[in-house]
């Protein structure tokens, strides 16, 4: 490990060349570290160790059936109240307008995240992915977060183990990571004081592990969160991957200020994206695949980000004119492109393009026509 300059990595390249496990304080060294070239050099190290030149994208569709939501957490700019004006709620017949769009598209997957809101009934969620699924079987439903999970079970009265079977049973194929956000207290209070805490969200993901389906997990950084918040947050993903092995992707989300509750701070560096993206390849060891979400990274750091432990860009995104989160997404990024655009992004950084099914299995290798 020549090219490190701090003993501190030199000690912990040590350990990654050895197969032992990073610590806590290892963790924090890393995101101290002050040799950048150091530290992405050595996560990708790992990275191609595990996947060489391969670098994953799909072709998916965002789908958010309801933005009206109770939570009002401090970094997100998609959440309406009832009253608002542009608050809304999809029917089923938009659901599958939009779904049959994505489809025309040679979409694989529909990631189905909403807001928490009171006025649906459970059989409107069970309604819709089972209409979905009938119309439209070859679409992969990657839908609800732990946090929409924990929601249905406390405000429908229905235990977990029926929310999630009932879900399965209606077309659900997965769940996405979101909800997350950040662990350690007190700053998950700070900015999402009526979410689940992260044991709930955690104990959660064990259950739909539990129940066959995998997931993805999540970090939102770049705000009011400390170094210490952001291990702690990675190492108890660890830990909980450790037990139940569903975990199959984690994302690190770069927090976007405006038009948010925190719209005053500055939001994460280029840096500090790269340093984040590095450390979650390190200290994630059981975790397969770590993606460079191109829409709150943008395309050309995202790029970087393929050399810094990614080997995932996510997807095509498009969208039908709303927001792809729960959360503020950047909004000077187009949210969406083309297929043969994606490939172009992750050729141009110097990877092999895969197009990736919802479970990474491989639809094709990918190529520019």
């Amino acid at each position: 490990m020549t090219f490190l300059t701090e003993s501190s990595l030199k000690e912990i390249a040590d350990k990654v060349a050895g197969g032992e496990r990073l610590s806590f304080d290892d963790g924090v060294a890393l995101f101290n570290s002050n040799d950048l070239n150091g530290l992405g050099k050595l996560a990708d190290t790992v990275r191609r160790r595990q996947h060489g030149r391969t670098a994953y994208f799909n072709v998916n569709r965002h789908f958010n059936p309801t933005n009206v939501c109770y939570v009002d957490c401090k970094f997100c700019g998609f959440f309406r109240t009832p009253r608002q004006p542009d608050a809304y709620t999809h029917n089923i017949d938009d659901s599958l307008r939009i779904a049959g769009q994505a489809v025309s598209e040679g979409a694989t997957e529909l990631h189905i995240t909403g807001g928490l809101n009171t006025k649906l009934p459970f059989s409107y969620f069970t309604d819709l992915l089972s209409s979905l699924k009938q119309q439209y079987p070859q679409l992969h439903l990657k839908a609800f977060t732990m946090v929409e999970l924990d929601h249905f079970t406390h405000f429908y009265k229905m235990r977990d183990e029926d929310v999630i079977q009932q879900l399965i049973d209606a077309g659900l194929d997965s769940c996405p990571g979101g909800g997350a956000e950040i662990f350690r207290e007190p700053t998950r209070s700070m900015i999402c004081a009526h979410k689940c805490d992260a044991q709930r969200w955690l104990d959660l993901a064990g259950k739909v592990h539990a129940a066959g389906l995998k997931t993805n997990a999540t970090m939102l950084y770049g705000h009011i969160e400390s170094i210490e918040d952001r291990v702690d947050h990675l190492i108890r993903l660890r830990e909980q991957q450790d037990k139940s092995g569903g975990f199959q992707c984690f994302i690190p989300l770069a927090f976007y200020p405006p038009e948010t509750q925190m719209a005053h701070l500055p939001g994460p560096s280029g840096v500090d994206s790269l340093k984040t993206m590095a450390v979650s390849r390190l200290l994630l060891d059981n975790f397969a695949h770590i993606k460079a979400y191109w829409v709150m990274l943008g395309k050309r750091l995202a790029q970087v980000a393929l050399h810094f432990g990614a080997n995932d860009v996510d997807g095509t995104i498009t969208e039908g004119g709303e927001l792809t989160e729960s959360y503020s997404v950047e909004t000077n990024n187009e949210v969406r492109m083309t297929k043969q655009e994606l490939i172009g992004l992750i050729e141009e950084a110097g990877f092999e393009a895969v197009e990736r099914d919802t479970v990474y299995n491989r639809v094709e290798k990918a190529t520019i026509a």
